[in-house]
């Protein structure tokens, strides 16, 4: 066997079981976030050298079934039982192991090549709880690996497992999970009937696609539909299932997953150990207290108090000092430089599109973006996260989502861009698009400048709380309007709440900057080629032909003066560059002058709806792809038109 043999081991494993730090600890700095192709679910891989191999690893997500209710449940079964990683390491949490075996007698039924990493058995210990590693590994047939991931602790020891894996120093044999004797009966017969007429299915195990039937499993239950001794095949299954659930008097999924569990509970039984009895810890009051229906409340209040001012005293703090060093002294520089060599026209184009693009990344986008990033893998680490949506589920149940949706909601007041990227904590396409579509309507720090710059400084402050508040009674509109006219079921909050850590700032610094870069690749050329073709318009006078086109809809439906049309084209680069240019094409910051209290509301209307700039837009590319971004800045638009005409008819009335 080559020493040169590159291999692929897949991590996969419950939700918060410190996959991502056992996936630190083996692949360092040398890593690559993306997303699965095709797909909003970040793809983290990493490699290494260890034992004469090349090793990929490649961190699946975090999911508690392979059965598919959700897009991570999907990525994570397709590639196992598609691609067939050499080795999987099964990453488990000591302290709850009944639960994460669920999962871990699935992979099992798969017949993929697992190894069990026993992860935060310090953890469990503080907790009176002892494993039986060895015995574990006897019942499960399958190498078995105490860790404590975030301190490293264990890790050569797995890897060297893997290593004997591939060497065949073990062996992983195809270990059976033994069922009550109905289903034993049923799934015999299934089994049978799948090897014998559906050959072209070769590459799953019978045995896993005759369990998947009893399941009425969506997917596979498709797949064989198309095949040509398909239907025969579904049902003969039908009949099985329909003795069965007879028998039981319940569904077949609940009868299968009711057999899980009992295996999983049985397992834990004989191979668990209480060696001291529990008491009441500082941790165990705390999720007391963050998780309560009324004190949790105040507490949940606190914490988004203080992320919210962090994210923006320090966006706005980079803000001012990256705006001091590129605006004040490269772009000048650069623009006298190359207005030496170059033509006018080009200067203009390279300097205040390309040049200014870059910056605008710089000072729009990464200032809010890092603080955010950061402060996530924080509280990702710490366990607070789901404590958080567990308390906002019933509200936000009102929109159509649950209670992980309030994160991105939230963080939409700083800056839309991790806002959006945010939503990638929603299960499913569906309630991810409807998070993304709704937080893009939470007025970011950019429109707070021109609210308060405007409305808040010549109408008084209550106009601006009165904006503020119509603009959440819009979103929670327009999120009960979309939760009914998107396709697609909705999805119920199920989340574990995993005990609460110190978070681990190795693993805080390489979170934040995977996706910090991660996002500046995919981000930043969108944002410099919008900066460049606006200023190419700006310079070629197609930018002033726009606003006259524009005049009718600007000054006739939303009783704005002509003028405003170019700065709001130029908003979509950043949204305060309104104010900045409305002030520049009128020849002064006294907008008294230029707009009347009525056409103040409706300006600030407009500008807090449409879509919020290039940076964003570039996000939503990221998450759902250019037609579903088109689409959202298009119904953006279309909203704040309506939103705004109809604003000038009814204050014009009123007022």
């Amino acid at each position: 066997m080559s020493s040169k043999r590159p291999v692929t081991v897949a991590l996969a494993g419950n939700a918060n079981v410190g996959k991502s730090a056992v996936f630190n600890q083996l692949t360092g700095l040398n890593q690559i976030i993306g997303n699965w192709p095709g797909k909003t679910v970040e793809r983290a891989e990493g490699k290494l050298h260890f034992g004469g191999y090349t090793i990929k690893i490649l961190d699946l997500p975090g999911i508690y079934s392979l059965s598919t209710f959700s897009m991570e449940e999907i990525v994570a079964r397709d590639y196992i039982a598609t691609e067939r990683p050499d080795v999987i390491i099964n990453v488990v949490d000591a302290s709850a192991l009944e639960r994460n075996l669920y999962f871990t007698i699935q992979l099992l039924e798969l017949q993929a090549p697992t190894i069990i990493a026993l992860n935060q058995v310090d953890s469990a210990a503080k907790r009176g709880i002892e494993i039986d590693v060895a015995r574990l590994s006897e019942i499960l047939e399958v190498p078995v690996v105490r860790t404590v991931a975030i301190r490293g602790a264990g890790i050569n020891e797995l890897l060297s497992k893997v290593v004997d894996v591939l060497e065949g120093r073990v062996d992983l044999p195809k270990s059976k999970v033994e069922y009550g004797k109905e289903i034993e009966e049923s799934l015999v017969m299934l089994e049978s009937a799948i090897s014998e007429k559906l050959p072209s299915l070769s590459h799953y195990p019978a045995r896993w696609i005759a369990v998947k039937l009893l399941e009425r499993d969506e997917d596979i239950t498709h797949k064989i539909r198309e095949l040509e001794a398909g239907a025969e095949v579904l049902e003969i299954a039908d009949e099985i299932i329909n003795r069965i659930e007879e028998m039981h008097g319940e569904p077949s999924p609940i009868i299968i997953a009711s057999e899980r569990y009992g295996i999983a509970n049985r397992i834990a039984r004989e191979v668990t150990r209480i060696v001291s009895p529990p008491r009441t810890t500082l941790e165990e009051r705390l999720n007391g207290l963050t998780t309560h229906k009324l004190l949790g409340y105040p507490f949940l209040a606190s914490v988004v108090a203080m992320m919210f001012s962090i994210v923006f005293v320090a966006g706005d703090f980079l803000i001012g000092l990256f705006e001091g060093l590129f605006e004040e002294n490269l772009i000048p520089i650069t623009h006298s430089l190359l207005s030496q060599a170059l033509p006018p026209v080009l200067v203009e184009v390279t300097v205040e599109g390309f040049i200014s693009g870059i910056v605008a990344g710089i000072t729009i986008a990464l200032p809010y973006i890092v603080p955010f990033y950061i402060l996530l893998a924080i509280l990702e680490d710490s366990g607070y996260l789901p404590r958080a949506a567990f308390l906002m589920d019933n509200l936000m149940h009102k929109i159509g989502l649950h209670g992980k949706a309030f994160i991105p909601l939230l963080l939409g007041y700083g800056c839309n861009v991790p806002a959006c990227i945010g939503c990638r904590i929603m299960e499913t396409d569906r309630e991810r698009f409807l998070a993304g579509f709704v937080t893009v309507l939470i007025p970011c720090a950019a429109r707070t400048v021109i609210i308060l710059g405007l409305v808040g400084r010549y109408l008084g402050i209550h106009i601006a709380f009165a904006l503020y508040a119509f603009d959440l009674v819009f979103v929670f509109a327009l999120g009960r309007l979309a939760y009914r006219i998107v396709p697609g079921e909705p999805v119920g909050l199920i989340m574990e709440m995993p005990p609460y850590r110190i978070p681990h700032m190795t693993s805080v610094f390489k979170k934040t900057c995977s996706r910090t870069k991660d996002f500046v690749y995919v981000a930043f050329p969108l944002i410099i080629a919008g900066s460049v073709l606006l200023q190419s318009m700006r310079v070629s006078g197609a930018i002033h032909s726009l606003a006259q086109f524009l005049g009718p809809l600007i000054s006739v439906w939303l009783g704005l003066p002509e003028l405003t049309g170019i700065p709001l084209i130029f908003g979509v680069l950043r949204k305060e560059l309104t104010l900045v240019l409305l002030a520049q094409l009128a020849g002064t910051t006294d907008f008294q002058q230029i707009l009347q209290p009525i056409q103040m509301i409706v300006f600030t209307l407009v500008t807090m709806i449409y879509i919020p700039c290039i940076a964003t837009i570039a996000a939503l590319v990221r998450e759902f792809g250019w037609r579903r971004a088109i689409g959202v800045s298009v119904i953006d638009i279309l909203l704040a038109l309506t939103v705004g005409g109809v604003a000038y008819r009814l204050l014009t009335v009123v007022l």
